[in-house]
Order: structure tokens, then sequence, then C-alpha cells
């Protein structure tokens, strides 16, 4: 079972990504249920409002995807998120989890500068 880290330091999602394939294994994918608990756990200490998790949009498919290669099954979105009508906007979007509040998802234009929660083992 791998660890969750939160990294408190504001980067894009791309950026986020790049420094948790370096430093640790990669950004968090929640597929079920429990890691979705774990993550509830460890949001609380960054320091944004919104984290970003290992999920992206695929335009091109019209879907969201886990970096991890996992299907979306489990899911958690905060109510008007992870719809196809964001489309509409030019930003490619990533997904976050709030830090606060219920902790659902959220879709967020990937240059937002979130702090981010890597895995590793």
């Amino acid at each position: 079972m791998y660890k969750l880290i939160v990294i408190r330091e504001s980067l894009t999602w791309s950026e986020a990504l790049r420094y948790c394939r370096q430093n640790h294994v990669d950004l968090v994918s929640v597929h079920s249920e429990e890691i979705q608990r774990r993550v509830m756990n460890v949001v609380k200490r960054a320091s944004t409002a919104e984290v970003w998790m290992g999920l992206r949009y695929s335009r091109i498919l019209g879907i969201w995807f886990w970096v991890s290669g996992e299907t979306v099954c489990y899911q958690n979105w905060a109510p008007g998120n992870g719809t196809s009508e964001e489309d509409c906007e030019d930003a490619v979007r990533s997904g976050a989890v709030q830090s606060g509040g219920d902790q659902r998802w959220i879709s967020r234009p990937e240059h937002h500068k979130l702090n981010f929660i890597c895995s590793r083992y």
C-alpha cells in the first residue's frame, strides 16, 4: 500500500505531476472510497483551498482519467463538476480535491497553482 503526502507548494497541474514523478511515484489516483478517505485525512494539511490530484480531462475522448491508468469508476464530484458543459472553456481541465468542507472533487483549469498530493511507497 502506498503512502500519501501533501506537498505545500503551489504549482500548476503539470508542474505538480512532474514533481511527484521525480520525487515520489505519481500524483494520487483516487479509485476507491478507501483511498478517498485517506486523501481526506491528509488534505487538511494543505495551505490552499483546493489540492491537485492525478485526474485529467481528455477533450478528444470526452472523459476524465487518472494519470495512473485506472478508469474513473469511483467518483466524488462536487455538484456541477466533472460534467461535459465545461468543454466551452479553453483551458485544459484537471481534477482537484477541496481541502475543507466535504472534500469533494472539483474541476479546475490546469494553470491554477495549488498544493498537491503525491503517492509514494
